[in-house]
C-alpha cells in the first residue's frame, strides 16, 4: 500500500515514492532496506520517461549526477558502519526534515552550485535510506510540470542504478531485497496508472500535503518504535 500510494504521488508531482514507502518498509523489513526500495526507484522513472523524456533538463541533470557520486559513497559508508536501528532513526529524521522543507515550499535558486549540492545530499540520503528525492525536487520546484517530472525521473533512474551497484559492492544488497523489490513493482505499476487521470484533476499541493502528513506520522512512529525497542532491550 505504501508503494502504491507513493507511486501515485510521484507519478503526479514528480517525486514522493521514497517519502511515503521508505519509512514503512524500513519499519517492516529493515534488513532489506534500502535495496528493496531502490529496485522500485529504478523502475518507476522508466514509465515517466516513456512519455516525457524530451523535457529532461540535461545540463542540470549532469550537475546533479556529478554531485551524487561522492554523496553515494558517503551513503554507502553509513550503510556499512551504522547499525540498523541507527539507520532507521536516520531515515525518520531525513523524512521529517524533507517534510518540513517541502511544506515550507522554500524557494531555492537553480544553478550549477545548488543542483550539484542537491545531488550530493540526495546521494547520501538515497543510498543510505532510499529517500533521495526531496533535495532535487526543492531545486526544481519552480520548473514546469513536464520538465520537473522528466528531469527527476532520469535522475532517480540513474541514482537508483548507482545506489544498487554501490550496495552490491559493499555487500549490503541481499537477494531478499531484490526479490521483495521485484514484487513491489506490481503495486508501483498500479499506482502509476492511477496517477495519470488524477494528474489532471487533483491539485498537486493538496495531494502532497496529505501525503507529507502520512509520511511524517510514519517517521514519528519509526522513531518511537526504535526508542522503545532500545529501552526494552
Amino acid at each position: 500500500m505504501a508503494v502504491f500510494v507513493g507511486a501515485i504521488v510521484q507519478g503526479a508531482v514528480g517525486f514522493g515514492l521514497g517519502l511515503v514507502a521508505a519509512p514503512l518498509l524500513t519499519l517492516l523489513a529493515p534488513d532489506l532496506m534500502p535495496g528493496a526500495v531502490q529496485v522500485v526507484n529504478m523502475t518507476l522513472p522508466l514509465f515517466t520517461l516513456a512519455v516525457e523524456w524530451r523535457r529532461v533538463d540535461w545540463r542540470g541533470l549532469g550537475f546533479a549526477v556529478l554531485g551524487r557520486l561522492p554523496g553515494s559513497a558517503l551513503g554507502a559508508i553509513i550503510v556499512v558502519y551504522v547499525s540498523v536501528h541507527a539507520r532507521s532513526i536516520f531515515v525518520a529524521v531525513m523524512v521529517l526534515v524533507a517534510v518540513a522543507l517541502t511544506a515550507r515550499a522554500m524557494s531555492v535558486p537553480r544553478n550549477a552550485l545548488t543542483v550539484t549540492s542537491a545531488g550530493f545530499v540526495s546521494g547520501v540520503t538515497g543510498t543510505a535510506t532510499g529517500i533521495g528525492g526531496p533535495p532535487i525536487a526543492l531545486v526544481y520546484q519552480n520548473a514546469k510540470g513536464p520538465q520537473i517530472r522528466a528531469t527527476l525521473a532520469m535522475f532517480f533512474f540513474l541514482s537508483a542504478v548507482q545506489s544498487l551497484v554501490i550496495l552490491a559492492i559493499v555487500d549490503e544488497l541481499p537477494s531478499g531485497a531484490l526479490l521483495v523489490g521485484g514484487a513491489l513493482i506490481v503495486p508501483m505499476l498500479l499506482g502509476f496508472l492511477v496517477s495519470g487521470p488524477l494528474r489532471r484533476y487533483l491539485d498537486g499541493g493538496k495531494v502532497r500535503t496529505a501525503v507529507l502528513i502520512v509520511a511524517a506520522a510514519s517517521a514519528v512512529g519509526l522513531i518511537v518504535q526504535n526508542v522503545l525497542g532500545q529501552a526494552l532491550a
